[in-house]
C-alpha cells in the first residue's frame, strides 16, 4: 500500500460534512479512486460536483449498505484496497435518562452498520491478498465522559470488535487501524444537540440542572469551534494508516485525546474516575 496510490480504491462513508467530506476530497487529490457515501441527495450531488463518485448509504438501513457496496464494486470492477468507516452521530444524555430505543438507534448508526459494511469488504480484500480497514472511532471509546453513555458505549464496542478483527486478520495482508479523535471542528455537536432534544426529557431528569448549564454554554458558544483542530488533523493520520508499511493500530488525534490516553495508562482507577467525573 506504499508508493503511488493512483490505482488504489477506497470506500469512504459519512461524507456529508466534517471529517468524511474533507477526507474524501483529500484522498482524491492524493490520487485515490474514492467511492464516497452520504445520506442525502444534496451531499451526494456536492461530492459528484467535485469529481467524486458517491452513493447513498445510511448505516441504520441495512438495505442501503448492501446497495452501496454493490454500486461501489460495480464502479471499481470488484476492487477495494481500503475502507474508511466514518460517520454516525453522538447521542447525549445521562445513562438513566436514555430510552432503550435511543440506545438501539445509536448502535445501529455507530456499530452494527459499520460491521455490516466491513464484513462485505473483507472477502474482497482476502481475494486480493491485501487491504486496509480504518475505523474512525473516538477518544471516548477509550476514555468515557459523563452524559455520553450511548456514544461511549458504541465506541467502546467498536474498539473491542476492531481490535479483535485485527488479531484475526494477522498474516492475511489486511490491517485494521483505529483513529481516536478528540473534538474536531464539524457539525457533530449540532447533530448531537438535535438528538439530545429529541430523545431526552430534560424537565423530568434529576440531571436537568447539569443539562441546562451545558446547554447555556453551548448556546453562548463559549467552547468555540475556532479552538478545535480541523478535519485535516484526522486526514494526516488516515494517510499514514493507509500508506505506511507498518501502520499503527491506534491513532489518537488532538492534544486532549493524547492526554486522556496517557492519564488512562498512568492513573489508578480511584484517581482517574473521579477526575473524569469532574470533566465537562
Amino acid at each position: 500500500m506504499t508508493g503511488n496510490n493512483q490505482s488504489k480504491t477506497i470506500l469512504v462513508s459519512g461524507c456529508s460534512s466534517g471529517i468524511g467530506a474533507y477526507c474524501a476530497r483529500a484522498l482524491k487529490a492524493d490520487g485515490w479512486h474514492v467511492i464516497a457515501s452520504a445520506r442525502t441527495a444534496d451531499a451526494i450531488a456536492a461530492l459528484n460536483a467535485d469529481g467524486i463518485e458517491a452513493y447513498r448509504l445510511d448505516y441504520a438501513e441495512p438495505s442501503s449498505i448492501a446497495d452501496f457496496f454493490e454500486q461501489a464494486m460495480a464502479a471499481t470492477g470488484g476492487r477495494c484496497d481500503a475502507l474508511f468507516n466514518n460517520g454516525g452521530y453522538g447521542q447525549v444524555g445521562a445513562v438513566e435518562d436514555l430510552p432503550v430505543d435511543a440506545l438501539r438507534a445509536q448502535f445501529e448508526a455507530n456499530f452494527f452498520g459499520w460491521h455490516d459494511l466491513t464484513r462485505r469488504v473483507i472477502p474482497v480484500m482476502r481475494a486480493q491478498g491485501h487491504g486496509r480497514i480504518v475505523q474512525c472511532s473516538s477518544i471516548l471509546g477509550l476514555v468515557p465522559m459523563r452524559f455520553r453513555g450511548a456514544y461511549n458505549a458504541s465506541k467502546h464496542a467498536l474498539e473491542g470488535l476492531s481490535v479483535t478483527l485485527a488479531l484475526e486478520l494477522e498474516g492475511s495482508g489486511i490491517h485494521v487501524s483505529l483513529i481516536e479523535p478528540g473534538a474536531i471542528s464539524s457539525r457533530f455537536r449540532a447533530n448531537a444537540l438535535r438528538q439530545f432534544h429529541r430523545s431526552i426529557d430534560i424537565d423530568a431528569s434529576v440531571h436537568r440542572r447539569d443539562y441546562q448549564d451545558q446547554l447555556r454554554r453551548l448556546e453562548k458558544q463559549e467552547m468555540s469551534d475556532s479552538r478545535k483542530l480541523g478535519p485535516e488533523a484526522v486526514y494526516r493520520v488516515l494517510h499514514h494508516a493507509l500508506t505506511a508499511r507498518r501502520p499503527r493500530y491506534h491513532y489518537a488525534v488532538t492534544r486532549e485525546a493524547k492526554l486522556g490516553v496517557i492519564a488512562r495508562r498512568l492513573l489508578p482507577a480511584r484517581l482517574f474516575y473521579p477526575w473524569l467525573a469532574r470533566q465537562t
